[in-house]
């Protein structure tokens, strides 16, 4: 049987953007939908991660045998040598989930009319190239500043300091959506993006 054509999306925003509230929306808008961090935290919880960061950093970045990703974050952006380190070791294993993922879309019947896939660091990476459309999620900086602080985002300037400007984003996307208003709007605006997918 020929597989049907589900276009596969990669999402992506600044931080407090909301980029997981765009992706729960595209869920209930009839999306697949997969988050990178998520499968990361899969990979945390898994013994074969949890020991290689370890042998790596020492007992105390898996206090009780549980990582600690707050512990792993500070080595991680100590120096780009760790954080090289450490991405070269989960970005395959996320990459053969996400590809697993894709093939379980695939199959399904009737197809979904997108397979989204949230990616903090689409762009930065240069992951871009492996989706068939990009989507942007941004928000004005006040009511990005306000969620940041909302939720206690510890070191927001030096993970920003990483990414690129939301304009940079969404100069490179395939389609931008701004969400500064209700959730249901920030649906509509959703809705019409995989309308002009399905075309």
């Amino acid at each position: 049987m020929a597989h049907a054509h589900v276009p596969f999306v990669g999402l992506t925003g600044g931080i407090a953007a909301g980029k997981s509230t765009a992706l729960a929306a595209l869920r209930r808008l009839g999306a697949a939908t997969i988050s990178s961090d998520e499968v990361v935290h899969e990979l945390y919880a898994s013994p074969e991660v949890r020991d290689l960061v370890v042998a790596r950093w020492g007992e105390a970045v898996a206090p009780g045998g549980v990582v600690d990703r707050a512990a792993v974050a500070t080595h991680a952006f100590s120096s780009p040598d760790e954080r090289a380190w450490l991405e070269s070791m989960l970005w395959p294993r996320v990459g053969a989930r996400v590809q697993e993922w894709r093939e379980q879309v695939l199959a399904q019947d009737p197809p979904p009319p997108a397979a989204v896939n949230e990616v903090p660091l689409l762009f930065e990476a240069n992951m871009d190239a492996a989706f068939d459309a990009t989507l942007v999620i941004v928000a004005p900086e006040r009511v990005r500043a306000e969620r940041a602080g909302a939720r206690g985002h510890a070191a927001v300037a030096q993970r920003t300091s990483r990414q690129l400007t939301q304009e940079q984003k969404a100069a490179r996307a395939t389609f931008v959506v701004v969400n500064d208003g209700s959730v249901e709007q920030l649906e509509a605006e959703l809705s019409a993006v995989l309308a002009k997918l399905s075309r």
